[in-house]
């Protein structure tokens, strides 16, 4: 790796000819068979494959009860209303998140209530216990990037006890203590957009070992009704409607696609390991450049790999790293904006320094690509790129400005 030249974005030539995303999905011949299997087979929605995809998805992560649905956002949705929340009731839950896991909370009617995160970048089980009212109905935790939220360690805290939902919409294939993501909290919820671990195109998965919850769940994505249309096409015709749902069903060719992917998962968390573990060793000696925490106990999925990045000794701020970053052809991103500050939960009263450390980090990170197809060649240009960004900002001193605006003007040379 050669680090000489200038930077694209101060006039340099970029680093690589095409874009490298942060996260691509991983398709092969199998994946594509059992979706062309699934379309001829006759049934688009429902069926076989819906169940059995449930079953293998529920026995990798050591629960009962799998419920596949049509996203993440649906997951959320129907495991926030599985546990009653409703107006009045208040979810404890961390900023440092995408904002799916707050409006959960608030289309079913309660106030999400942010907890600051802790050293993991996950919620604090400190902060959660200093939150809990008699209005809190329940806590939402999520496991950012990947990296698993301590339950154990939530439930401890608490000063009663109450449910606990976890966002793993970015962890399945982590581990907490040697249990799978997935069999930790009360209700578990997956995704499986193009990025995640596994891919079913959109879909999305909540697990919990209680059959009761799973019922809620199964009803409330198929309208609250008391039948499956499958079931209502022999005698069985007569159905009754007992709870609000919507449609959040997962198609059959879906959850071919899922099934197909989860059989080799093991392979894509492998590389994503090795990629970690080699940004690790490439990153260590790069001034200004925190790699992720690595919590004693927890194996991360490593859905993603986020940085911090230390304005001072780095030589610019975390915006302007972006964006010389994206001049190079290398489409770094954030994950994530703190949601109490975003404009909609402003407007519903929150405000800067309700959770100073996860505003801190949200200021300061970067997501740097990581997916399994990615090659060394890949992630040596993203290592590469850096330490020249950091070269010419270090010896052009006020060229980042605030990262307000771009490192030099376009079309500038220095």
């Amino acid at each position: 790796m050669s680090a000489a030249g200038l930077p694209a974005i101060a006039g340099g030539t970029p680093q690589r000819l095409r874009p490298l995303p942060y996260g691509q999905h991983q398709l092969d011949e199998t994946d594509i068979a059992a979706v062309v299997g699934s379309l001829r087979s006759g049934v688009l929605t429902g069926g076989a494959e819906i169940a059995t995809f449930e079953h293998q998805l529920a026995e990798v992560c050591g629960v009962a009860h799998a419920v596949a649905v049509s996203s993440g956002t649906a997951a959320l949705d129907l495991a926030v209303a599985a546990l009653g929340v409703g107006p009045g009731d208040e979810v404890i839950t961390t900023p440092l998140t995408f904002v799916a896991t707050a409006n959960a909370v608030v289309r079913n009617g309660g106030t999400p209530i942010f907890a600051d995160i802790g050293d993991d970048r996950c919620i604090d089980p400190a902060a959660v216990a200093a939150a809990v009212t008699p209005r809190t109905k329940a806590v939402i935790a999520v496991d950012y990037a990947g990296m698993p939220a301590d339950v154990d360690a939530i439930r401890q805290t608490l000063p009663r006890a109450l449910p606990v939902i976890v966002d793993g919409a970015q962890s399945l294939g982590a581990s907490l203590r040697g249990r799978p993501a997935g069999s930790l909290g009360d209700i578990t919820t997956f995704s499986f957009h193009p990025v995640k671990t596994i891919t079913s195109g959109e879909g999305g998965a909540s697990l919990t070992a209680d059959p009761a919850l799973a019922e809620s769940m199964r009803r409330g994505r198929n309208h609250g009704m008391t039948s499956t249309a499958e079931e209502r096409t022999a005698l069985r015709w007569r159905y009754d409607v007992v709870s609000l749902g919507s449609n959040h069903r997962m198609t059959a060719f879906q959850a071919a696609l899922g099934l197909a992917q989860l059989t080799r998962m093991e392979v894509g968390l492998g590389r994503r390991r090795e990629l970690a573990d080699r940004y690790d060793r490439l990153l260590g000696q790069v001034p200004g450049i925190s790699p992720p925490p690595r919590p004693r106990g927890r194996q991360s999925s490593w859905h993603l790999y986020a940085v911090e990045i230390d304005p001072k000794a780095f030589g610019c701020p975390r915006d302007a790293v972006i964006d010389a970053l994206r001049a190079e052809q290398i489409q770094a991103t954030l994950h994530y904006p703190p949601v109490h500050l975003l404009t909609l939960y402003r407007s519903r009263g929150c405000r800067p320094g309700m959770a100073p450390r996860a505003e801190s980090l949200g200021a300061r990170l970067v997501t740097l690509p990581l997916f399994p197809a990615m090659t060394d060649a890949d992630q040596d240009d993203v290592v590469t790129a850096l330490i020249r960004i950091q070269r010419w900002v270090m010896s052009h001193p006020g060229a980042a400005g605030d990262g307000s605006a771009p490192l030099v003007r376009p079309g500038r040379r220095s």
